[in-house]
């Protein structure tokens, strides 16, 4: 019962988050709209890379122009509810520890990692990938001509949730390193770099690469699991692994987050 009744505070506290947030981004409205533009730009270049899969009629390892807008649109869903949920409160760690705002966070009587990861909501940058996401991907199965089964819609979406766990987990244990290091530009450039660098299939990148982004650094894992699973190209090995591994992340982020605290010495004090 306590465990339900954790999970209904902690739903109720989030909500609160979101019409906070809502509220903020409705009252300056111009930052909100920019954002929006601005999202929309680099959106347009994602699109291109598939504009020039269509031209150039590319097909890597079974992989058609309209295999690689499922794989894309994907990846700008998925990014869509990064940049909503995890973006603007991630980058916020670091000065939270170093200037001993988390002194305040600390004081409440909710999980202080809740309260730093989730405490604002973006809707701008949010908004026009998690949209556009969805409007690539309805194409692309209708381009592939695909009328998905009731298991493999399931198996999409669950790879879909599993994915943004696992991005939860990769994107904030860097940031936890904040309770040692001072400085972490460099870090989060290449973090988001990479990022990047899983915008199209895995399948165009060589078996050594594939290898690290799927059990080293698996950012692979959070975008190709379900496109590939969609189209029953998941081997037995990576469904396990895609099951297991946000588990695991979760595990050891959680661990290292309570490490990061007991170390933890206010600026304040």
């Amino acid at each position: 019962m306590k465990i339900l009744y954790d999970i209904k505070k902690y739903l109720r506290l989030y909500k609160a988050f979101v019409a906070n947030s809502l509220a903020a981004s409705l009252e300056y409205r111009a930052n909100f709209f920019m954002a929006v533009l601005t999202e929309c730009a680099y959106l347009f270049i994602k699109i291109l890379y598939v504009i020039v899969s269509y031209q150039t009629n590319l097909n890597i390892n079974g992989l058609t122009p309209d295999s690689i807008l499922l794989f894309v649109g994907t990846f700008v869903f998925i990014t869509g509810i990064m940049s909503m949920v995890y973006f603007p409160n991630f980058l916020r760690i670091p000065e939270y520890i170093h200037d001993g705002s988390l002194d305040l966070f600390m004081t409440k009587p909710v999980s202080s990692q809740f309260m730093v990861s989730f405490r604002y909501v973006d809707f701008g940058w949010a908004l026009p990938n998690i949209l556009g996401g969805i409007i690539m991907i309805v194409i692309a199965l209708f381009r592939l001509d695909i009328t998905p089964t009731w298991w493999q819609i399931a198996g999409f979406v669950f790879y879909n949730f599993t994915g943004i766990v696992l991005t939860y987990s990769l994107l904030l244990l860097p940031e936890i390193l904040a309770f040692w290091l001072v400085k972490l530009d460099w870090l989060q450039e290449v973090l988001y770099a990479i990022w990047d660098f899983n915008n199209m299939p895995m399948n165009i990148y060589g078996r050594t690469i594939r290898g690290i982004g799927t059990f080293a650094i698996p950012f692979f894992v959070i975008t190709n699991y379900p496109p590939l699973f969609l189209l029953n190209k998941l081997e037995v090995y990576e469904i396990i692994w895609g099951i297991i591994l946000p588990i695991l992340g979760l595990i050891i982020v959680r661990y290292a987050w309570k490490i990061g605290i007991a170390k933890y010495e206010s600026a304040s004090s």
